[in-house]
């Protein structure tokens, strides 16, 4: 029997320039089944709506800091941050 403490684990997503204004939020807690990884995290978001879609779709990501390809299949730990990172503008 499986225990349903431990089938959600429990991401901190913060969003950064137009992933901010898609999301209406600058962060978020977000509770997904253990085993999650970024590829299903970023289909998660991206189910929200267009304007989400298509920032999900060009964004950069980080987890715990560290840079990470967006397709990753690793599995996602309780307690990850995942950054959204959108493309800057820069001059």
């Amino acid at each position: 029997m499986s225990d349903p403490v431990h089938d959600t684990i429990s991401l901190e997503v913060h969003y950064f320039a137009a992933a901010t204004e898609a999301a209406g939020r600058a962060q978020e807690r977000i509770e997904v089944p253990s085993g999650t990884t970024l590829a299903a995290l970023r289909e998660q978001l991206a189910g929200r709506g267009l304007a989400m879609a298509k920032v999900i779709a060009v964004s950069s990501y980080l987890v715990n800091s560290l840079s990470t390809p967006a397709d990753s299949l690793t599995a996602l730990a309780d307690g990850d941050r995942i950054d959204v990172l959108p493309p800057f503008a820069g001059g």
